[in-house]
């Protein structure tokens, strides 16, 4: 039976269709206790990811950039990487990372409110959620409750600040069932939170679009055919969205809310889809794949992990939340068009998940974090919705033989930002 669903927020009817009685009902991926579990590996991921919390900041260089640790750490655990493995990637992450500093003042339960979006307060947010885990009796399944679910704008409705770092790094959190990892995700949502969650808590920004449609797919060609966005952005790889809302929300919203969500299973199986189809079916650009689509793909992955394990009132709007933040990067990103015969007419010769499994964790991109999460989202895709047709299948192999390093930073190159 599908879990209870009540529209949150007073969301009209064009959102769901006529699935008001319902959530999204997908079983759990396997949950990897790695704070208690015994063997050596799960050991030395609970070690490294403990020593990243305490060493390294979650946000860092001029507080731009995430810390990707706990995500790599997680998906090569999960692919197999032995404890050799595991630390090698580690020191590699460490080289980058940045230790703590503190934040101009604390934060305390009545004011914590006060300083979300201010990342310069990424510390004492960590202080506060870790205090708060104590009062809780060291539940920390109950803290992420306490803190995501309730009250009038809850935080779910803001996990795609920051490239939806909030959001993915939450699912790892419940899928290695680390506290360590889920303290570190609430306090991202609270530095990372922005005006995006106006459109979730605001049910006046749900309403009657311009077309209707129950294809992921289908929009993203209108938007790639929608010449409203023309000339919005010049080249690629912003990496805030503001610029985009504050010349084009009408639009923006437009397509978010032409997609009407009726069969709450399939369609979030195709967005699935979609999400791979973005980053492996685009045109690349100097032959490289494009930085910033493949985390429409991770983020994708984290909401998969989630569904069920969260309640299932914000499931179609987690899911909605997520086709906001594609609709953002893809128009970003210069609307490249999709052309899924690059994935489903490619030669395999052979290659299966095995291939894949080895180039995340023995190819030279293996301490690559988002190498690593891409192959293993389409892998988890693969394994939730089957790939009679190999498109998955297709995809990771065709990403993992010819990825050669990020692209999709317009003027500006990857190397240049970490400078």
């Amino acid at each position: 039976m599908f879990a209870s669903f009540s529209i949150p927020f007073g969301l009209p009817k064009i959102w769901v269709g006529g699935n008001r009685g319902r959530g999204i009902n997908i079983p759990s991926v396997e949950i990897h206790s790695v704070e208690t579990a015994a063997d050596k590996r799960a050991r030395s991921l609970k070690h490294l990811l403990k020593a990243n919390h305490t060493n390294h900041s979650i946000i860092y260089h001029n507080l731009r950039f995430h810390n990707h640790a706990p995500h790599i750490l997680g998906s090569a655990y999960i692919l197999g990487a032995s404890p050799e493995q595991l630390n090698t990637i580690y020191d590699t992450e460490s080289k980058v990372l940045e230790p703590w500093h503190d934040s101009p003042g604390e934060i305390i339960n009545e004011d914590w409110r006060d300083f979300l979006g201010q990342r310069d307060y990424q510390r004492a947010y960590i202080d506060f959620f870790e205090d708060q885990l104590v009062q809780k009796g060291y539940d920390w399944k109950r803290l992420v409750e306490d803190f995501l679910f309730q009250g009038k704008e809850p935080l779910i409705n803001n996990v795609i600040g920051g490239l939806a770092h909030p959001l993915i790094h939450l699912g790892y959190g419940y899928e290695l069932k680390s506290g360590t990892v889920a303290i570190e995700a609430l306090a991202l949502t609270s530095c990372f939170y922005d005006f995006q969650h106006k459109y979730l808590d605001d049910p006046s920004y749900t309403r009657r679009a311009s077309y209707s449609t129950t294809s992921v797919l289908e929009a993203l060609d209108r938007i790639a055919a929608d010449q409203r966005f023309d000339g919005v952005f010049e080249e690629q790889g912003s990496t805030e969205p503001d610029p985009l809302f504050e010349k084009k929300e009408d639009i923006v919203l437009d397509h978010w809310n032409a997609w009407r969500i009726e069969k709450p299973e399939k369609q979030f199986e195709e967005s699935q889809r979609a999400a791979v189809a973005l980053l492996v079916a685009t045109d690349q650009r100097d032959s490289k794949y494009d930085f910033f689509l493949v985390h429409v793909l991770t983020s994708s992955h984290a909401i998969r992990i989630l569904l069920p394990l969260i309640p299932a009132k914000y499931h179609l709007s987690l899911v909605r939340q997520w086709w906001l933040f594609a609709i953002s990067v893809y128009v970003q990103q210069l609307r490249l068009p999709i052309q899924l015969e690059r994935i489903e007419n490619y030669n395999l010769n052979g290659r299966d998940w095995k291939f894949v499994d080895d180039q995340a964790i023995n190819s030279k991109w293996a301490t690559d974090a988002h190498f690593v999460k891409g192959l293993r989202a389409m892998k988890e895709a693969a394994k939730t919705w089957g790939d009679d047709t190999n498109f998955y299948l297709k995809a990771a192999v065709k990403f993992a033989d010819e990825f050669d390093d990020w692209g999709g930073f317009g003027a500006v190159s990857f190397q240049e930002m970490k400078a």
